[in-house]
């Protein structure tokens, strides 16, 4: 059975990404607003109504804008964390209680076929999470809004057939970024802000060392970055360390303003289903 991916949106301004595995859909954020978020949905030919669960990472409004009337209107669970779900308290409206979902980091949960594992990630937010989505012998993840790239992301991550992995900004363009405050800029560059380009590209060497083969570059900053310098700085990283770009590592990029490619994983052995 395959996997389908898709960045509905990726960055500062919002964030919404969708999951399907055989009849299971979700979405992991709804940082754009619910209509935004559905109309994006429509356009890659998907129902809104048969989504099945909203996955939240934190509690930053580009990643909740759109929960709370998503989860109303379309009569789905939310799944977050203790932590986030306290630090969201008052912002995305009234939840039903039968729709809140309390996860703890680190666990295991099956939605439908869709299995899912959560894993800390260092980012200044109440308790934080990336994804890892697996069902049959196809997996991926998501993770963006880290300081740093642990080992503990590292061992959560390794292996999937697919990454959406942080490539947040290029330092020189922060450094001289008129518009952002030193305080920000001190945040964006600290082990609980933002992953760097460069910080990024390692972070690509090592997962395809472990077999991930499809990379997406998102959570680009509008300001400090551009969809051209976050590709050639990990396309370049990786070349340096022999990677064959295309053959071992397929790598894109995810949008901050419009929707994104969909992606199908297959399963690497037919077995295996």
């Amino acid at each position: 059975m395959n996997m389908q991916l898709c960045p509905l949106y990726s960055g500062s301004s919002g964030n919404a990404l969708f999951v399907q595995y055989g009849e299971t859909r979700v979405l992991v954020d709804a940082g754009k607003s619910g209509k935004m978020i559905t109309d994006a949905l429509r356009f890659i030919g998907v129902d809104p109504a048969s989504i099945n669960a909203i996955l939240i990472t934190h509690e930053h409004s580009d990643h909740i804008a759109g929960a709370g009337i998503l989860a109303r209107k379309l009569k789905v669970p939310v799944y977050a964390t203790h932590g986030t779900w306290a630090a969201m308290a008052g912002k995305i409206g009234p939840v039903p209680e039968d729709f809140r979902r309390e996860i703890e980091s680190g666990s295991d949960l099956l939605i439908g076929k869709l299995g899912i594992t959560s894993f800390p990630i260092p980012h200044d937010a109440a308790e934080p999470v990336g994804y890892r989505f697996w069902g049959g012998s196809v997996s991926a993840a998501t993770v963006t809004d880290l300081g740093y790239f642990t080992d503990m992301v590292m061992s959560a991550v390794r292996g999937t057939d697919l990454v959406l992995l942080e490539s947040n900004h290029d330092p020189d363009m922060l450094k001289a970024n008129d518009h952002y405050s030193q305080a920000l800029k001190r945040r964006i560059l600290g082990n609980h802000g933002h992953l760097s380009n460069e910080a990024c590209a390692e972070a690509a060497v090592r997962l395809a060392d472990t077999g991930v083969r499809n990379l997406i570059l998102g959570h680009l900053s509008g300001e400090n970055n551009t969809p051209r310098l976050a590709l050639t700085t990990t396309e370049t990283r990786c070349e340096l360390e022999g990677i064959r770009l295309g053959e071992d590592l397929c790598i894109d990029i995810a949008y901050r303003d419009r929707v994104g490619g969909v992606y199908t994983l297959t399963p690497r052995d037919p077995w295996a289903e």
